[in-house]
């Protein structure tokens, strides 16, 4: 569904998207690679991509739940957007951290051989992470482009109904004939 909305608030509605795009492209994969590199030396260096996330994660939270009064109505649907991908992503993240301290305490505890506990790790904890942040790159590069066409999804509109909210008919285009 499209709006009539004013520039303001398309700029305004984008950052919500900007962030949590950062946060996928910029923190896991940019900093995840670069972590990568020193991490033969200094292991714990891979925490800090988690905690950059889940600061950046909780604040999106916190600043949509903050929107639902202070916003304009279209502004605080994006935030409202991107706070349920940030839910989606973080219990991905609670997951992974789980998967990730069952291999540790299957090679502390129980014996399992080192190369089995990181073959756990990578293969149930990381692998889904990383198919998570790729799908979600393309779900908020369509919603940043979205919020540039002054558009919400259906679901939000529902949940957020705005009576004075004034919709723009959107024109067919016709098919191109080769």
């Amino acid at each position: 569904m499209r709006f009539k909305v004013s520039d303001r608030e398309i700029k305004k509605a984008n950052v919500p998207h900007e962030i949590f795009l950062t946060n996928l492209i910029g923190n896991h994969i940019l900093m995840a690679v670069a972590a990568g590199g020193i991490a033969g030396s200094f292991p714990w260096v891979m925490a800090v991509i988690p905690a950059i996330s889940l600061s950046l994660l909780g604040f999106t939270l916190w600043r949509a739940r903050r929107s639902i009064g202070r916003d304009p109505w279209y502004v605080m649907c994006h935030w409202q957007v991107c706070a349920r991908r940030s839910r989606i992503f973080i219990g991905m993240l609670a997951l992974s951290g789980l998967v990730i301290l069952l291999g540790w305490a299957g090679h502390v505890y129980v014996g399992l051989m080192k190369e089995a506990a990181i073959a756990l790790v990578i293969g149930t904890g990381i692998l889904p992470i990383m198919v998570t942040v790729l799908v979600l790159i393309m779900v908020e590069s369509d919603a940043l482009y979205n919020a540039n066409q002054a558009k919400l999804p259906a679901w939000v509109v529902e949940r957020f109904p705005n009576p004075e909210a004034e919709l723009i008919e959107e024109t067919a285009t016709p098919n191109a004939v080769a």
